[in-house]
C-alpha cells in the first residue's frame, strides 16, 4: 500500500470525510517527498481497491468513509464540519488509524475501563475491554444514554444502586467529551469548546446587576433615563415615583 493510499484512509477514518486539497496538505506538512493535487485527483477518479476494502468511497472531491455514504449524511456533515478547524495528530500517531478500529485511548477512557474491572469484571479483562470499546463506539456518534444503558444491560449488568449508576453515567459523559468525532473534524467536543468556543464567550460582569437602574430611553431628547430623572410621560414627577413601578 502506498503512503498516499494510507494517509487517505487514515485521515477518512478520523475525519469521516477528507477534501483532496486537505490531504494534499497534510501529507506535504509531514513528508519531504510532496506529492501533487493531480495524483491525489487519480485516486479520486480511478479508487484502487484498496481504499473499497477500507471502506472509503469518492463523492464531490472528497474521500467519504462508508458509512457517512450509507446513511445519505454526506451534505449533513459538511454542515457540522464547517468552520471547525482540523485535528491533526504527528504522522505516527496518525497513520495508527489505517487501523479503522484504532482510537486514541486517553484518560477518561482509561478511567472507564478501570471502573468496569473493578466493579463488573474482576479477572476478566477481555469483556470488560469489549464493553469500553462498545460504549466508545456509540458515543463516538452521539451521547445516547439509553443506548450505553443497553450496552449494559445485554452483559447482564445490574448497578448496585443509584451512586454506582450515577457513577457510571459521569464517567460515560467525560468519556464522551473526550472522543475524537467526525463532526469536529478530529477534534473532542471538548477540544472545540476550550480553544474555540469558550475564549468567545462573553465575560459575567463584575458587579451584580442593578435593577433599580433600568434602561429606559427617553424617546423625545434620546436619552436614557434614572431613578431620579423627571418621568419622561410628561407627568413632572420623578421617573421613579410615577412609570417606573409600572414598567416593573
Amino acid at each position: 500500500m502506498s503512503q498516499l493510499t494510507q494517509y487517505i484512509i487514515s485521515l477518512s477514518n478520523l475525519y469521516g470525510m477528507v477534501h483532496k486539497e486537505k490531504v494534499v496538505e497534510i501529507y506535504n506538512s509531514q513528508n519531504k517527498d510532496q506529492i501533487s493535487l493531480t495524483e491525489v485527483e487519480e485516486l479520486l477518479s480511478n479508487p484502487s481497491a484498496e481504499l473499497e476494502d477500507a471502506f472509503i468511497e469518492t463523492y464531490k472531491d472528497h474521500f467519504v468513509h462508508e458509512a457517512i455514504m450509507e446513511h445519505d449524511e454526506f451534505d449533513l456533515m459538511l454542515r457540522k464540519k464547517r468552520d471547525k478547524p482540523h485535528y491533526v495528530p504527528n504522522k505516527i500517531e496518525l497513520l495508527k488509524y489505517v487501523d479503522e478500529g484504532y482510537f486514541e485511548k486517553s484518560k477518561e477512557y482509561n478511567a472507564l475501563i478501570k471502573y468496569i474491572k473493578k466493579n463488573f469484571f474482576k479477572g476478566e479483562e477481555e469483556k470488560a475491554e469489549w464493553l469500553c470499546e462498545d460504549v466508545h463506539g456509540t458515543c463516538k456518534f452521539g451521547l445516547n444514554m439509553q443506548i450505553i444503558l443497553d450496552i449494559f444491560n445485554d452483559r447482564g449488568i445490574s448497578f448496585q444502586d443509584m451512586d454506582q449508576a450515577n457513577q457510571v453515567i459521569q464517567l460515560v459523559m467525560e468519556l464522551s467529551n473526550n472522543i475524537r468525532i467526525w463532526e469536529n473534524n478530529g477534534h473532542t467536543p471538548y477540544e472545540i469548546f476550550e480553544k474555540f468556543e469558550k475564549p468567545n464567550l462573553r465575560p459575567l460582569p463584575d458587579k451584580p446587576f442593578d435593577f433599580n437602574q433600568t434602561n429606559i430611553i427617553d424617546m423625545k431628547h434620546r436619552k436614557k433615563v434614572v431613578r431620579n430623572d423627571p418621568c419622561p410621560c410628561g407627568s413632572g414627577k420623578k421617573y421613579k415615583k410615577c412609570c417606573l413601578g409600572k414598567d416593573e
